[in-house]
């Protein structure tokens, strides 16, 4: 990997420090107006952690659609985390990374032909189907596929459902769609689901899995040897969210259903689970606008420099809800208040009403959870630059990163990152200290392919890095 001068690097910052603390010295350094973010990568390396520990079982296959950012993908490469990717696009981002196509499914229910030889062409066999069409389009373009058939199994209550879009039937489309792919000699290897992204109805995990079980069975007697059990997405992100009820319903499921952790690999496709809280936002207010009722200010209108059509899309398609958070402490009344975007489309709003401080022009708000479903869509309409994303990793996580590749010291930059930061610059010219040694991370091993667990996971391309000007 070569780096420009545009790249943004991770800064290595005080394990006092956090993201927080990072943005106030950022927005009071007085020569920042832009939105930007603080992403802290240390959030995504406990997530991981959470996860081993509560779902030890469950592979994790990070979907690249929730967050694409090239930072988000080498950290999670480096913890040994796997990838669902939708698009020959994502496959590309993700394999530049030295990422072994073993470690990908192309989990697209529906593909355009070309991405079809195109994941054939670059060896990513494993791929999802819910349709005839589907079927006869891979017997055609990629036979030796490795097929996984995706059910429906609609959560009752889902941030964002996906099963008026995707999968079929379990009871009546799935059996009659394996027995077609039998007859076409194509190669079936499991069964998959999505119970809907942001998921509120645990239970439905264990519906789904139950009915996964169906279809093994199904399988079995058409001479199919299912060995992939993909659980999909919908696990929370968000701060002070959990995982929790959600593995207490997949363990239990997986052991009275799969009880045999050797016949069956289990994997999933969280998305925003990993980065949703990694992301801070912080918006400066450019204007506002108070609303007088008797003499006295009744409710204000605050407008921020990011709005619907940058980060905030994700109230359309996300549909997210955000908080904003006054960046400086106020004390005294609260007004009823609204936010709106920079755009001159009257659209544009962030929040319809919120109590907030009376603030000034200038002030900061700061919206927590922005890291899913956020900057992979966000457009410079109307002029309006998409927001900086400054990355930071506190000492410990940077000992544990920097030599998993593919991450490398390169990735990382010490000695004066406030300065840095507050200016919003590159990182010309700092000094990276050499003397500090610590303990790699040690991370279970999480396999290296969907088929062979001897394979390597990873394979590399070494090329000569420049300097940082």
């Amino acid at each position: 990997m070569k780096f420009t001068n545009l790249d943004e690097r991770i800064h290595v910052v005080h394990p006092d420090s956090d993201s927080w603390k990072i943005i106030r010295d950022i927005a009071e350094s007085g020569v920042q107006e832009e939105p930007f973010y603080v992403f802290d990568i240390g959030d995504i390396v406990h997530k991981y952690k959470e996860w081993k520990l509560k779902m030890p079982r469950v592979e994790p296959f990070y979907a690249v659609k929730c967050n694409d950012s090239s930072t988000v993908l080498e950290v999670l490469a480096a913890l040994g985390t796997s990838f669902d990717c939708a698009s020959k696009g994502e496959i590309m981002k993700v394999m530049e990374l030295g990422v072994d196509p073993s470690r990908i499914i192309f989990a697209n229910p529906t593909k355009p032909a070309s991405h079809i030889r195109h994941a054939a062409a670059m060896g990513v066999d494993t791929m999802t189907f819910d349709n005839e069409t589907e079927l006869h389009k891979i017997k055609s373009l990629f036979p030796t596929a490795k097929l996984v058939i995706r059910i429906r199994a609609d959560a009752a209550v889902a941030q964002c459902q996906l099963g008026m879009k995707f999968g079929c039937d379990a009871n009546t489309e799935a059996p009659r769609l394996l027995k077609l792919a039998r007859s076409l000699d194509l190669d079936v290897i499991g069964v998959s689901f999505h119970v809907g992204s942001g998921c509120g109805d645990p239970p439905a995990f264990r519906r789904a899995i139950a009915s996964a079980k169906m279809l093994f069975n199904a399988g079995e007697n058409l001479g199919y040897n299912f060995r992939i059990l993909d659980i999909g997405g919908g696990f929370p992100g968000n701060k002070n969210s959990s995982i929790h009820k959600i593995s207490e319903v997949v363990n239990a499921a997986l052991e009275d259903y799969f009880p045999d952790p050797g016949l069956v690999r289990v994997i999933a496709e969280p998305g925003r689970f990993f980065v949703a809280s990694a992301f801070t936002l912080a918006t400066n207010i450019h204007s506002k606008r108070e609303i007088p009722a008797g003499g006295e200010t009744t409710s204000v209108m605050y407008y921020i420099n990011d709005g619907v059509y940058g980060s905030f899309n994700s109230l359309l398609y996300d549909h997210a809800h955000v908080t904003p958070i006054p960046l400086k402490n106020h004390s005294g009344k609260l007004y009823p208040s609204s936010v709106w975007g920079p755009t001159c489309d009257g659209l544009d709003q962030v929040t319809e009403m919120a109590l907030l401080p009376l603030m000034s022009v200038g002030e900061w708000i700061i919206f927590e959870d922005m890291g899913a479903y956020t900057l992979p869509v966000a457009s410079p309409f109307n002029g309006f630059p998409l927001p900086k994303v400054h990355v930071i990793a506190d000492e410990t996580i940077w000992y544990m990163l920097k030599d998993h590749l593919p991450l490398t010291e390169d990735h990382f930059v010490l000695g004066g990152t406030p300065n840095n930061l507050r200016l919003g610059l590159d990182i010309a010219g700092n000094e990276v200290m050499q003397d500090w040694s610590m303990p790699s991370l040690c991370h279970q091993d999480s396999g290296s392919s969907l088929e062979d667990t001897s394979s390597s996971a990873f394979h590399f391309d070494y090329v000569e890095v420049g300097p940082i000007n």
